[in-house]
């Protein structure tokens, strides 16, 4: 059985005046993201109206390959443990493609 491909929209409030740490972690944790089996995309994106308002759109071919990610030794390090606690608050949606 096939699995369908799994996307990710996940918005990010950086706490004030922590957003240049959370970018420069940020710029490792897109190039390892974008090497991983099975991921699709990464993207990073900026709010016009927030600058501390950040929206990743990740694309992965299943919900393994989302695991594998979630899992790995950089995601718990940079994201879990050096980034969240600089965020204010972190929503994370995954998503199946309709249209």
């Amino acid at each position: 059985m096939s699995q369908k491909a799994v996307y990710i929209y996940a918005k990010w409030q950086v706490k004030e005046g922590k957003l240049d740490t959370v970018l420069d972690l940020m710029k490792e944790v897109a190039e390892k993201s974008s090497k991983e089996e099975g991921n699709l995309f990464y993207n990073l994106h900026q709010s016009q109206q927030d600058e501390n308002t950040l929206i990743l759109f990740e694309g992965y071919t299943d919900k393994d390959a989302v695991e594998i990610h979630r899992n790995s030794e950089y995601f718990k390090n940079l994201v879990l443990e050096k980034i969240v606690p600089l965020l204010e608050s972190r929503e994370v949606i995954l998503m199946d493609k309709i249209l």
